[in-house]
């Protein structure tokens, strides 16, 4: 969920102060003040082609992370590239982005592209919802997210990770090789069906979203690139894996919602769906409609355990990668647990493995890319005239991998995130997002995170698989690890675990 409800757009009152209070929760200070440039004439720097800019496009498709990367070598923080009739606009810096995303927030909203995309999976949610609806919408679901409600969950997510995790390898096996990938999408999707509907996912549940999200996700990443989105019902490459996937998808969420509302003498619950139903707005009592219930329902279980997956898969492969820190990580975790299981008064506890998951979220964010919004008015951004109607474009990846704010900024250094390090520019770090549309779920992802991470680190040592795991990151909608990643876990001594469940290990454990 790191990313879960992150949705670049407006926001206004006193609910863009909440949220903005929300996203300073990472080891991030305020940098000093710095005065206003003067107002700069004409255009930024940038790369120019012919052809209305469409090679810039093609090379966008073929490599963005590479793309985007070049450009801030190339041109600068802040630079300005035509294709077609698009003014689009690239920021890469902090002051930059908390200039736009903070500062100008009123006057921005969520590309249009975008929303089309995201609304055919996710409806009218507030993913893409913008204005009155969004601020109704999130104001009804923060009391869900808060750091309060969220360490009540601790106990739900321990419960799926120690089921997931003692099966990784087959009873009576003492090291083996695993696919991270099935593991954490496994483990993160039981933790939000159990969060969202006090179910635990089945065997059969997780191989179907699993498949039917990773189709969406790249669906996605290829419509966003077209002028609009032909009616899926056409006979075209790509678009019948698009409808089974949503359709699985919605039958999924739809089963669990209508189960619910079947049984009204059920036992009271404390999960996600029963708060949704219970929502009520402040200001004339309304409760969410049926749809809304639904797409909320449908955004939650999608951004609740694929972004958290795939943080804890490129973390498990670092971790791999280092076994010196490894080793300083099973220590920390033995002197603060033991063999008990992690409660979420622990977590903070555990400085080393925060630390490590944050340096994760740096080198690959989840979403490393496509943050992109619409002006809405003239505003000025660096002492450049940014006009309405421009296209701004935001990449954590190229952030997060500045030489400013970073010292050798290729390297896995946890280090930084320590609670002594130097403090960072704010907004140098921020895979959760910033200014009024920060991700909602930012604290139950890093608690997820640091419960999984410390389960694991209780029960398994990591060591890089054969072949080795390439690493090469391919981004879709998420920045996932191209080709998978396969580890070898080794079963410790004095491992906690031995419980038995309903997974299915041979999904995800194949013996060396």
């Amino acid at each position: 969920m790191s990313n879960l409800f992150y949705t670049p757009g407006a926001g206004a009152g006193t609910l863009a102060d909440m949220n903005h209070a929300t996203s300073t929760s990472h080891p991030t200070r305020t940098a000093p003040t710095q005065a206003q440039p003067a107002p700069r004439a004409g255009d930024p720097p940038g790369p120019r082609a012919g052809w209305f800019g469409l090679p810039l496009l093609r090379a966008m498709r073929r490599d963005y992370l590479g793309f985007v990367t070049g450009l801030q070598r190339d041109h600068g923080d802040l630079s300005l590239m035509h294709i077609a009739n698009e003014r689009a606009y690239d920021l890469n810096s902090p002051e930059l982005v908390r200039e736009a995303l903070v500062d100008q927030a009123e006057h921005l909203v969520r590309w249009e592209r975008g929303v089309a995309v995201f609304e055919q999976v996710f409806g009218r949610s507030v993913l893409v919802t913008e204005g009155a609806t969004w601020q109704r919408q999130r104001r009804l679901l923060m009391p869900a997210f808060t750091p309060k409600r969220v360490a009540g969950y601790a106990r739900l997510m321990t419960e799926a990770a120690a089921q997931g995790l003692d099966q990784a390898l087959p009873a009576g096996q003492q090291q083996g090789t695993v696919a991270m990938d099935a593991l954490f999408s496994q483990l993160t999707m039981d933790v939000i069906m159990r969060t969202l509907f006090s179910h635990a996912a089945t065997p059969e549940e997780v191989h179907s979203a699993s498949g039917a999200t990773q189709t969406l996700s790249e669906t996605a990443m290829r419509e966003m690139f077209y002028p609009l989105t032909l009616p899926d019902w056409l006979p075209l490459p790509g678009k019948a894996a698009k409808r089974q996937a949503l359709h699985r998808l919605r039958s999924l969420i739809r089963g669990h919602i209508e189960a619910r509302r079947q049984a009204p003498a059920a036992p009271e619950r404390e999960d996600l769906l029963a708060r949704l139903l219970a929502a009520r707005d402040e200001s004339d009592g309304a409760a969410l409609s049926p749809r809304e219930v639904f797409d909320q329902c449908m955004v939650s279980f999608q951004a609740g355990h694929e972004t958290s997956a795939t943080a804890l898969l490129w973390w498990s492969l670092l971790l791999a990668r280092h076994p010196e820190l490894a080793q300083r990580l099973h220590a920390e975790v033995d002197q603060v647990l033991g063999t008990r299981e992690p409660t979420a008064d622990d977590v903070p506890q555990l400085v080393w493995l925060n630390a490590s998951l944050k340096e994760a979220l740096r080198l690959y964010p989840p979403v490393g890319a496509l943050m992109s919004r619409r002006t809405t008015a003239d505003i000025t951004l660096g002492g450049w005239q940014i006009p309405r109607g421009a296209l701004l474009r935001i990449s954590p990846w190229v952030l997060h991998r500045d030489p400013r704010w970073f010292s050798e900024p290729e390297a896995f250094r946890p280090e930084r995130f320590l609670p002594d390090a130097p403090p960072l520019p704010r907004s140098a770090w921020m895979p959760f997002g910033v200014g009024p549309r920060v991700c909602l779920g930012q604290h139950f992802a890093l608690m997820e995170m640091g419960l999984v991470a410390a389960m694991l680190l209780q029960r398994y040592t990591l060591a890089l698989g054969q072949p080795e795991p390439q690493g090469l990151p391919d981004m879709n909608v998420t920045l996932r690890p191209r080709g998978g990643v396969r580890l070898r876990l080794q079963r410790r001594q004095g491992e906690v675990g031995g419980r038995v469940g309903s997974a299915d290990p041979a999904a995800i454990s194949a013996c060396a």
